[in-house]
Formats: C-alpha cells, sequence, structure tokens
C-alpha cells in the first residue's frame, strides 16, 4: 500500500520545483523544502489544523504523513477530530454540491428538512454520519463513567476506532483516514474548545438529560493545555519542534501558545518552535491574528529571528495537500 500511495509524489514534487517559481508558489516550495530539512536534522513536527479540512479529505496526503513520521502531534478543531470519522462512515451518503454559490435561503431549508448539513460545496448526512458516531460514542463516554475514569476528547475517539464497533460501515479505505492513521502510531491530539463540535454539543445534551451523570468524564482545555506542556518539554528535549499551520482560529493560536506559558509563566526554560509555516487567506490589515505575519510571533517569545518561517496567503485545500506530497517525496 505504501508504495501505491507514494508512487506519484516525486512526481508532484518535480512538477512544483520546475513551475511554482515565484509569490505564493515560491513560498510553498521553500516552505516544503525547510519542512524536510527540518525532519532530516531530527526534528519533530506538529500540525495544527482549522477549517474544514478533514471534510476536505485531507487525510488522503495527511495520513500517509502520519505513517511515515513526518507528523508527530496535531492540534485541531473538535469539528476536523469528528468529521474525518464522519467521512469514514458515511462517505457514500455524502451530497456534493458544485453550484453552492447559488442556493437561495429556500434551497439551504430544504437541505435542512433533507438532514444535509452544508460545508461550503459538501453536505454532511446527519443520520448516516452524526446519529451512527454519537450512538457508539455514547458507550464509551458511559463506560468511562462508570469505572470513574476521565480522558481527552481524542483518546474517546481512539478508544472508538480500537474497539473496532464501527468497521463494518467504513465507506472509504482506511489508508485515506488521518484519525485511523493518528491512532494506529498512537500520536497525541490537543483539541482545545472540544464542546463546540456535534460530538461536544452531543455529550452536554447526554448530560443535560441524564444519561451520564459526571460532565468531568470527559478532560477539559486547560487539562489539554496541561497535557501538551508535558509533551511539547519532550518532545523538544533532544531537537527543534516545528510548527506548521493550515488556516487560523483556536488550533493554532492554543497550540503555539504552549511556548510562551512553559518559559515566561512557568519560568522554565525551554526551545522555541523551530521551524514555522502558517497557509493562510485571512488579511493582516484587518487585525487578525490568523493574518499576522509570522515575525510578529517573535515579539511573543514564540519563534526566534532564527526560525525558519513562512506565509502562504492561499487555500490550504490546494496548498497543503502539495507540500505533504513534497514531504513525502523526501
Amino acid at each position: 500500500m505504501k508504495e501505491r500511495v507514494s508512487s506519484g509524489f516525486p512526481a508532484v514534487r518535480e512538477f512544483i520545483r520546475k513551475n511554482f517559481r515565484h509569490f505564493n508558489a515560491a513560498v510553498l516550495v521553500d516552505a516544503a523544502q525547510a519542512y524536510v530539512d527540518h525532519l532530516r536534522q531530527g526534528g519533530k513536527m506538529m500540525i495544527a489544523m482549522g477549517g474544514a479540512m478533514s471534510t476536505a479529505e485531507i487525510g488522503i496526503t495527511l495520513a500517509q504523513m502520519i505513517r511515515e513520521d513526518k507528523v508527530h502531534a496535531i492540534s485541531c478543531t473538535g469539528a476536523n477530530l469528528e468529521e474525518d470519522i464522519f467521512n469514514l462512515v458515511a462517505h457514500r451518503h455524502y451530497c456534493r454540491i458544485p453550484h453552492y454559490r447559488d442556493l437561495t435561503p429556500a434551497d439551504e431549508a430544504d437541505l435542512l428538512k433533507r438532514k444535509l448539513n452544508r460545508v461550503t460545496d459538501t453536505c454532511i448526512p446527519e443520520e448516516e454520519a452524526m446519529r451512527k458516531v454519537e450512538n457508539k460514542l455514547l458507550a464509551f463516554w458511559k463506560q468511562a463513567e462508570e469505572k470513574n475514569q476521565r480522558y481527552l476528547p481524542y483518546e474517546f475517539i481512539f478508544q472508538l476506532l480500537s474497539s473496532g464497533v464501527l468497521k463494518e460501515n467504513y465507506e472509504i479505505d482506511e489508508k485515506d483516514s488521518w484519525l485511523i492513521a493518528a491512532c494506529e502510531k498512537n500520536i497525541p491530539i490537543f483539541v482545545p474548545g472540544w464542546e463546540d463540535s456535534t460530538l461536544g454539543n452531543v455529550f452536554v445534551s447526554n448530560v443535560r438529560k441524564g444519561h451520564i451523570q459526571n460532565a468531568a468524564v470527559v478532560k477539559s482545555g486547560l487539562e489539554t493545555m496541561s497535557a501538551l506542556i508535558d509533551w511539547y518539554l519532550d518532545a523538544s528535549r533532544d531537537q527543534g519542534v516545528g510548527f506548521f499551520q493550515i488556516a487560523g482560529g483556536i488550533s493554532g493560536d492554543f497550540a503555539i501558545s504552549v511556548v510562551p506559558l512553559i518559559r515566561q509563566d512557568m519560568q522554565m526554560n525551554c526551545r522555541l518552535w523551530s521551524y514555522f509555516c502558517q497557509i493562510s487567506d485571512s488579511t493582516t490589515s484587518y487585525g487578525s491574528y490568523s493574518g499576522a505575519v509570522p515575525n510578529e510571533k517573535i515579539t511573543w517569545e514564540k519563534l526566534s529571528v532564527d526560525t525558519p518561517r513562512f506565509i502562504i496567503e492561499s487555500d490550504a485545500t490546494l496548498v497543503a495537500p502539495l507540500i505533504f506530497a513534497c514531504v513525502l517525496a523526501g
């Protein structure tokens, strides 16, 4: 399987090197090569993933990146955590709407009646995806409660996948699921603000209904940050850790802040991030953190003046797979 998946990556890399020579395209080439160099020097890499990248099927390349040890931890939104599973078990029921810009409010209401939740041009089928997963996951939440155990959100997902209870429902190749790859490699997935997700909402609803008595069975965002501190200190002990950020938002802001937290708030020494790349279409002039140029992070003691740093102002659904292909090509 590895040979089949990887066979086209060198050709993609050579095409990019030949054609991507200027502007954002040139930055893409530089960022990909710096990623490769960072790994060759023994460094580790964290991926921060916002947006709807799981629904965009980033797993087709990200799963291979994880399996080949090109990614060592992930920070992502609750939506990205769950939507890879939704796609895994309900892919054939997804509905694509190529002309989504032409939809009227009445068209949107019709999608609601059909229980199709739209993400740009793709509708996630509520019954086949969300309900199928939440009914299985509830058993793991209740089991943890009965045993007086507590876990981070991703640990429950790993339990769900490892149990095999969803396996008969898989509708895509397992090799294209980045969550299955992460579970197999047992890499940590830090999920700030997990309650801002469908499954997070489902968990709260089960608490309110009395199906779960102890809401603390799922560890909090503060505990997620504490776990990230432990991971970063261990991962950066002998070599630097890089930060590859897809889109903006909490997944990036949360994770990258672990370094000033350790250095300034805990007053412990640790390495700064050793590589930084962000794919973003946010505009700096609006004052958005997501659009801030990497140099700004020097003032927050996240990066140093010597950190290789890149910002690619483009669509992550186009850029991320190309960079991953270059990294996988070596």
